[in-house]
């Protein structure tokens, strides 16, 4: 954040956005933006758009929303009435782990600006290579999503059904805070990536990644395969994230695999852990 105020004289001002009341006591008189992340990476935590865009619309303010966990075929951000909606072009889009890329859609008379001046100044252009392989990879897109969101829900059911399970994040559960507020902007489905955390020891987390014999530990997400990672309870930004996590978690963001062999290899790297 002091990178913003010292290059580009930007102030920020975090706040949980998942509490109306917090955005609207967080609005200053030199506030231009509103960013959000929802479903919240790695939280899974979702924030209400049309009612964000809403009150920030009434004081002229524009929202932005970072929409890469759900993807353009669960959630549109504009139609919700957002102003911009981002994604990361690396992760669903692209859908393959092979290529980098980013888009933000929105007016033509803002793009106009953020195109002129940060591919002028931050070099926001992308390869001819990277751009092929990403759009290669979206023609798939809704029939990926459709196997990511079954998936992902599938295997959100059977953790929450495990004692040794302390929680799972993931906006398709009923058990989800904002589960409703999911269900009424997230039309098709609820993304495939889930956050979860174990009722064991620091080496024990690691040692049950190290077991997994299907899913491979990495730090991305949105890929065909599944990609799992850990976050130590000594993560610098635990004191951002609900109260649950503070112990280390997963992060987990579910392929295309068979649901399950997945459930399986989870089941098989949990008793060879001797966690189960």
């Amino acid at each position: 954040m002091s990178y913003l105020i010292k290059k580009f004289k930007v102030e920020t001002t975090i706040v949980d956005t998942r509490d109306i009341a917090n955005v609207k006591s967080a609005i200053k008189d030199n506030t231009k933006l509103i960013h959000i992340e929802t479903p919240g990476n790695p939280t899974l935590s979702i924030v209400d758009i049309s009612e964000i865009a809403k009150i920030a619309h009434e004081n002229d303010i524009l929202v932005s929303v970072d929409n890469t966990l759900a993807s353009p075929y669960n959630q549109r951000p504009i139609e919700l009435g957002a102003d911009f909606s981002i994604e990361s072009l690396t992760k669903y889009i692209n859908g393959h782990g092979d290529s980098m890329g980013g888009s933000i859609s929105g007016k033509a008379e803002y793009l106009d600006i953020i195109r002129r001046d940060s591919q002028v100044n931050l070099g926001g252009t992308i390869s001819p290579f990277n751009a092929w392989l990403i759009m290669r990879g979206a023609v798939t897109l809704p029939l990926r999503m459709e196997q990511h969101n079954k998936n992902a829900l599938k295997i959100a059911k059977f953790l929450e059904s495990l004692s040794i399970v302390t929680f799972v994040a993931y906006p398709g559960l009923n058990s989800h805070n904002n589960h409703d507020i999911a269900v009424k902007q997230m039309g098709s489905g609820f993304g495939g990536v889930l956050s979860f955390g174990l009722d064991t020891s620091h080496d024990k987390h690691n040692e049950f990644v190290s077991n997994l014999n299907i899913i491979t530990s990495a730090v991305s997400l949105g890929h065909d395969e599944s990609l799992i990672v850990f976050i130590g309870e000594d993560d610098e930004r635990q004191y951002l994230y609900p109260e649950e996590f503070n112990n280390g978690f997963f992060r987990f963001s579910v392929g295309l695999e068979d649901s399950n062999d997945l459930i399986n290899d989870i089941n098989q790297a949990l008793i060879k852990t001797g966690i189960l």
